[in-house]
């Protein structure tokens, strides 16, 4: 049997998500559920990063299987100027996912990458829903990515904010049961890299009452370096280090910070866009060299490195403890799983800003560069340590 173009079955839109739901959320087991939830948190952050600092997010799984996200973002209206094909929360719900796709520095809360709210309103049973903008409550009700009527004033509002509520569709996924804990410890990361960013996490269902968790990290990712020390145990030097810098040649913005205990072992977690990149990438390349360059730098000047003599980054490594987050208009990802960050330019723009920002502190703390120097050059923890 012959197979040509003429044997392929063309699906576009809402029927092509249906029909294959795992190709946009991962799987149809709890895995791809738990992607379908950070789609549209994913969204939401996104819309409060853009908005203001200190802004919120609050989830709540509802006891009836639904799922709930309220923002207090900024105004966003159904339809551009009554136009349903425009660029209002109708356009993003119903338009397809490349809709969503020309925002800036996403914040990819599901670990498929994608932020937006058009699968997870094909992939849902029921969705509502609801803005306040322009000093009116507005709603609107979809079933299967379809909408079962116009946009609804419901009354006055004020301030601004979207509310999504959606209930994922028994039909297609093996389970519509939420894990409290697996979306806990996923929001408490995010909080981690984007300082300042509220998001609160409520479970309705418990028949022995609600529980509830609410992260929030005035440090950001100085806050997560010292979460990730306290579980590896011990400091060997109690200050975080840190620092924030935008580069235009990356199109994009870094926050890096790091510390050096005495554990020997090395944890140095990569993320580009709140979206964790376990094969690590360039960003993480990036910030290796300039580890290296700045602590090799220091030693040189300070006379403890003479010569020839160099520093590799595995003896740099030991008791390192450090967060390297990665914001881009534009990341590239390499590999199927998308673990691996590729955009060429990041590891340079990386690697200049750690080497400058950590060896001016190496310069205005001497006494703190000593207690890090020091054990790096003379191999002081013990080979049983390791």
């Amino acid at each position: 049997m012959r197979y040509g173009a003429v044997g392929i079955e063309a699906l576009e839109g809402r029927e092509a998500v249906r029909q294959r739901p795992g190709m946009w959320v991962g799987s149809t087991s709890g895995r791809g559920l738990h992607e379908l939830v950070g789609q549209v948190v994913g969204w939401s952050v996104s819309r409060v990063l853009a908005g203001r600092e200190g802004g919120s997010v609050d989830v709540t799984l509802t006891h009836d299987g639904g799922v709930r996200v309220a923002d207090d973002g900024p105004e966003v209206p159904f339809a551009a100027d009554g136009d349903i094909g425009g660029s209002g929360l109708e356009a993003l719900l119903t338009g397809g996912p490349n809709t969503e796709r020309g925002g800036r520095r996403i914040a990819q809360v599901s670990p498929g990458g994608y932020a937006g709210l058009f699968v997870p309103n094909v992939l849902s049973s029921r969705l509502t829903a609801e803005v306040r903008h322009g000093g009116t409550r507005r709603v609107q009700e979809y079933t299967r990515g379809v909408a079962a009527a116009r946009p609804v004033a419901t009354g006055p509002a004020s301030g601004s904010g979207t509310v999504i509520a959606f209930w994922p569709d028994a039909e297609l996924f093996e389970t519509t049961r939420c894990s409290f804990a697996v979306l806990a410890e996923r929001f408490r990361q995010v909080a981690f890299l984007n300082r300042g960013l509220g998001i609160s996490l409520t479970d309705e269902r418990p028949a022995g009452g609600t529980r509830a968790v609410c992260f929030r990290f005035p440090d950001g990712v100085r806050d997560f370096v010292a979460a990730l020390d306290a579980e590896k145990g011990g400091f060997f030097h109690p200050d975080v280090f840190g620092f924030e810098h935008e580069d235009p040649r990356m199109a994009g913005t870094m926050e890096v910070a790091l510390l050096w205990n005495g554990s020997h072992r090395e944890c140095v977690r990569g993320f580009a866009n709140s979206r964790a990149t376990r094969q690590g990438g360039t960003h993480v390349d990036g910030f290796r060299e300039g580890v290296v360059a700045a602590v090799t730098a220091y030693a040189r000047g300070q006379g403890l490195l003479t010569g020839d003599d160099a520093l590799c980054a595995d003896r740099i490594g030991d008791g390192l403890t450090a967060v390297v987050s990665v914001k881009l208009d534009q990341p590239e990802y390499l590999g199927a799983t998308h673990e691996l960050l590729g955009n060429t330019e990041v590891r340079g723009c990386v690697g200049e800003a750690v080497r400058e920002h950590l060896g001016n502190w190496f310069e205005e703390q001497p006494k703190s560069a000593a207690e890090v120097v020091d054990p790096i050059l003379r191999n002081r923890w013990a080979p049983e340590d390791r």
